[in-house]
This record gives structure tokens, C-alpha cells and sequence, in this order.
């Protein structure tokens, strides 16, 4: 049987009209994690010093920054833990410095380093006050460092840290170091929100901010040292912490911006609805 087309007759039904494009909408921010050593604590100050009062030399934090690197990366590799390489790093470091050590020497040297830094750990200004801000504004927050664990968490302890932070997660514990994307997903994970809930900020722009750019999150590099670096696309740069609120505020949804303090000056003014 043949079927012939039927002529086309006019619609009475209107076509769909087409669908209006929704509003471009800032995404959810539920948590903000922080790196701790040169973003919150001033190790490389701390550091400086314990190795003047031992050597009496204060040019040495170059050298001692590049040997840590390399041993650090080792740890992230999974070729050592990270008490074998506090040991080996510092026999590399006095070896280059010409001392040759046997491996008492080198642990002496290395725990009067450690009483030292005890004792030299400082804030830096303007933690506190951005601490205190992002739970004011109903954020999570959490420590993630790749750091070892029990001297971390006796610093973060010690200097007043602990009470503001949700979560710490530290290398030394999960066997996973920051870039890798795991250590970012474990904390998201852990406080239940997705990674584009989240934001994480540090001082080394590849394994803070890319790395956490690269595993989804929101990525804010805290260029304290002024490097002037240009950052990549999808990183945010902060020149120190009294710049996260504002730029949190203007990037997120649901931010709430913390009531003024009934007394004393607040750290911030609302004006217009935006910081």
C-alpha cells in the first residue's frame, strides 16, 4: 500500500518558545582548606634562625630548601618515610656543608634543630583574624599539610590552631601527598561535600594551587613573597589572608558575611553587600 504525504497544514500550537538561558549563578562554597607551613605558621623565619644559632651561618636556607625538596619528594614517591628522611636530609645537608657525620651526630644535630623550632614557631598576622572570619561565616575549614604527623599536629596544637579546624589531614598519616589528587578527594570526602564545594589555599602555587585546580577544587595562591608570578587558569592569587574574605565573597553563592562584633573594631566592612 502507497501513502502519499499529506500537504502541510499551519500549526495551531505555537512552538516551544525557546528556553531562556538561567542566570549565570556563583557556585556553592561549603569548605576551606588551608595549607599550614608558609601559609599559616612562618616556617621559613623559624627555620632561618634554628639553622643560624647551629652553624652560625645565615645564608644557608637555600640550601636547606632545595635538599628538603628532594627528600620530600621521596616521601610522595613512597621510597621513604618520613622519619628516614628527616635522618638522611640532614646528613645530606651537613655532607654538603663539608661535615661529615656518623649517624649520632647527625640525629643530635637534628633533635637540638627540632627543640629549637619548638620554640620559634610563629602566626602570622593575618591568620587569626581570617580564621575567625571564615567560621563567623559558617565555612568549614580544614588543615591539609604534607607535613609528618605528630610534630604538625603538636604545632598546630601549640600555637592555637586546632580549635578553628574541622578536619587535619597530614601526609604522614594518609600516605598521600599534596598534588595528588587522592589527598584533596580524601578531605572532600571526609567532610561530605563535593570538590567544587571547595576551595583550598597555600603558599607553593604547584602543589597547593594547581594541584588543587586539578582535582576540582577552587585554588587560591597565597603569593606572601610578592613573586609576581602569573598565575594559570582557574588559580586566584592573594598577596596575603585579609584578601581571602573579599575574594571568597565575590567568587561564591553562599558565603553569609559574619554580623559586626558588638564591641571593638571589626576587621572588615560590609558595605553594599559585598566586602
Amino acid at each position: 500500500m502507497d501513502f502519499a504525504l499529506a500537504p502541510r497544514t499551519p500549526s495551531r500550537i505555537a512552538p516551544p518558545a525557546a528556553a531562556a538561558s538561567e542566570p549565570w549563578a556563583p557556585p556553592e562554597l561549603r569548605l576551606v582548606c588551608l595549607d599550614i607551613d608558609d601559609t599559616l605558621i612562618d616556617c621559613t623565619a623559624a627555620i632561618r634562625r634554628s639553622l643560624h644559632i647551629l652553624t652560625g651561618r645565615g645564608d644557608l636556607w637555600p640550601l636547606w630548601d632545595l635538599i628538603t625538596e628532594e627528600h620530600v619528594a621521596l616521601v610522595v614517591a613512597g621510597e621513604l618515610d618520613y622519619a628516614t628522611m628527616h635522618q638522611r636530609r640532614t646528613d645530606c645537608f651537613l655532607a654538603e656543608l663539608g661535615i661529615l657525620a656518623d649517624a649520632e651526630q647527625v640525629s643530635s644535630f637534628e633533635r637540638r634543630r627540632r627543640e629549637l623550632l619548638d620554640h620559634s614557631w610563629q602566626l602570622f598576622d593575618d591568620v587569626v583574624p581570617c580564621l575567625e572570619w571564615l567560621r563567623a561565616a559558617g565555612l568549614t575549614l580544614a588543615a591539609v599539610t604534607n607535613a609528618s604527623g605528630a610534630h604538625q599536629r603538636k604545632k598546630i596544637a601549640d600555637l592555637g590552631l586546632a580549635p578553628f579546624f574541622d578536619h587535619v589531614a597530614i601526609a604522614g598519616e594518609l600516605g598521600v601527598a599534596k598534588p595528588d589528587p587522592v589527598m584533596f578527594h580524601t578531605v572532600c570526602l571526609g567532610m561530605g561535600c563535593a570538590p567544587d564545594q571547595a576551595v583550598h589555599v597555600g603558599d607553593k602555587l604547584d602543589t597547593d594551587a594547581i594541584g588543587a585546580r586539578d582535582a576540582g577544587l577552587g585554588a587560591v595562591w597565597l603569593d606572601r613573597d610578592g613573586i609576581g608570578e602569573r598565575a594559570p587558569e582557574g588559580v586566584r592569587t592573594v598577596a596575603g589572608l585579609a584578601e581571602l574574605p573579599e575574594l571568597l565573597v565575590s567568587e561564591y553563592a553562599t558565603i553569609g558575611v559574619p554580623a559586626q562584633r558588638s564591641t571593638g573594631t571589626p576587621a572588615f566592612t560590609v558595605r553594599n553587600g559585598v566586602l
